[in-house]
């Protein structure tokens, strides 16, 4: 259960202003590490490429891909919205091309860091899987492409001259052991004594889960993006009734029962629940209607990929209603979800049981992720406590 990918410590203004950041430990090499890539030339005509019409067929895209033959990913657990399944359809589809996975556990910007390092080397990454901050201020490295979604993909989840562009997004819930504390069915029963030292919040202003569960609470406690105190003010509740604990949750403290109610996206819920039901524990989670705290990851091509084509065609890859609905069977909601139901190539049996965006989603500019993360850096300790 490694799926607490890139939750980032620091200032989540500069760090996790990509909104919805990840976490974890790897034993691959670090984005920052020196290069042992070699260097490599590219076909110039797959790195200019801004559409499958720059290639001519999808057929012709195959090729130039197969010609390259390997492709760089970086920053993709396989237990993250379902990516192991995702990688794997993509080897059985073009088996002649070799995925390399590096650092599966970076934060947004060591990806891009990545690319500064190894750029030039067949080590660079050719895609990122970047949260929306990191993605709206790094366009320098990315090169434009269009998929042949493009025109399906909501305006309002894409860079307009296709530098980036939404793939997926979790919703922000509430999760629990319900073998040991049976239903949770409001934000209230969280103060309930058996749940002491057991709900699990980390600093909101230094790791993404926890601010996006702040905003989740404080929606529900009755604030909104400019109203922040009510969800402050239920904090201060849950720590003097002795229930909160400002332990950062991984997969040590969820599986030790250290950390019995965390907050976290759908996508790790999903996981949680599949891989505590193995060790015959019943893993519960849940959204609220009026609380459905949301924040898209971003695919983009390097500009500088080592491998131009292949990087294409990975994008191609993951605009189908195939891999959609993969992202969609990991618990995530897939940015093509509507046109998929409209055109009925969603998978109906993961529709039937999924937990989807209903209403109005809460969501949040990066200059509104700046203020947030500063107010509650003023008062969150102080209220709280270190």
């Amino acid at each position: 259960m490694n799926n607490l990918r890139k939750i980032a410590a620091g200032s989540l203004a500069a760090v996790l202003a990509f909104s919805m950041a990840a976490c974890g430990s790897s034993n691959a090499s670090d984005g920052n590490a020196k290069t042992s890539g070699k260097a490599v030339t590219v076909n110039e005509k797959s790195a200019k490429a801004t559409s499958l019409a720059d290639f001519g067929t999808m057929e012709d895209l195959e090729k130039a891909a197969k010609e390259e033959g390997a492709l760089n990913v970086i920053a993709l657990p396989h237990d993250w919205s379902n990516y192991g399944e995702v990688i794997e359809g993509f080897k059985k589809k073009y088996p002649e091309i070799k995925i390399t996975e590096l650092n599966p556990n970076a934060s947004s910007k060591e990806e891009i860091d990545a690319a500064k390092t190894n750029k030039g080397t067949d080590a660079a990454p050719d895609v990122f899987d970047l949260g929306q901050g990191i993605a709206a201020t790094s366009t320098d490295y990315f090169a434009p492409y269009k998929v042949q979604a493009w025109n399906k993909i909501p305006d309002a989840d894409k860079n307009a001259d296709g530098a980036y562009y939404a793939d997926y997004t979790g919703i922000m819930s509430v999760g629990w052991n319900a073998d040991k504390y049976g239903d949770v069915n409001s934000l209230n029963d969280l103060l309930d004594p058996k749940f002491a030292g057991t709900v699990a919040i980390g600093k909101p202003a230094e790791t993404g889960g926890a601010f996006n569960g702040f905003l989740m609470v404080n929606q529900l406690a009755g604030g909104d993006i400019n109203n922040l105190q009510p969800g402050l003010d239920f904090f201060k509740k849950l720590h003097e009734v002795g229930n909160l604990t400002t332990t950062d949750v991984n997969n040590g403290t969820i599986d030790s029962g250290q950390t019995g109610v965390v907050f976290s996206w759908t996508y790790n819920q999903a996981s949680y629940k599949k891989e505590l039901k193995s060790k015959g524990v019943n893993w519960k989670y849940k959204t609220f209607p009026k609380a459905q705290v949301v924040s898209y990851y971003n695919q983009a091509i390097n500009k500088d990929a080592p491998h131009p084509a292949a990087a294409r065609l990975w994008e191609e890859y993951l605009y189908t209603a195939e891999t959609q609905n993969l992202w969609f069977k990991g618990g995530a909601n897939p940015v093509l979800l509507d046109s998929m139901k409209a055109d009925g190539t969603v998978d109906q049996a993961t529709l039937k049981d999924a937990i989807t965006i209903e209403g109005q989603p809460v969501t949040y500019s990066n200059d509104d992720s700046t203020r947030i993360t500063e107010w509650l850096q003023n008062n969150w300790d102080k209220t709280i406590g270190n």
